[in-house]
């Protein structure tokens, strides 16, 4: 990557697979990776639902996919965590609203 090899990047773009091959990282490290860099950039929430189901689907658990808010915090903030989290908690089929009703 820091030599810029297009080749090598296209592999990397290309196809889900050879971009966890040669992250070299399990399935399930590999979302949640992903996941990170989701809350970083401060994607749409459609990018959070094929991130959780990426995640889900290589083992991941409910607790260690929202553990990921609190393990990127120091590093992008709090401002940040607290936008993502209403798009995380969609993409796991948590419903916020009805959870703000119950604080009443």
């Amino acid at each position: 990557l820091a030599l810029r090899d297009d080749r090598y990047i296209d592999a990397l773009l290309r196809e889900e697979t050879a971009n966890v091959t040669l992250a070299g990282l399990d399935s399930r490290s590999h979302a949640l990776a992903r996941l990170g860099a989701l809350i970083a950039l401060d994607a749409a929430p459609a990018s959070y639902m094929s991130a959780v189901q990426a995640g889900l689907d290589a083992g991941a658990t409910y607790d260690e996919i929202v553990g990921t808010l609190i393990a990127v915090m120091p590093i992008v903030g709090i401002a940040r965590v607290v936008a993502a989290a209403p798009n995380l908690a969609l993409a796991v089929g948590y419903d916020v609203s009805e959870a703000l009703e119950l604080v009443d």
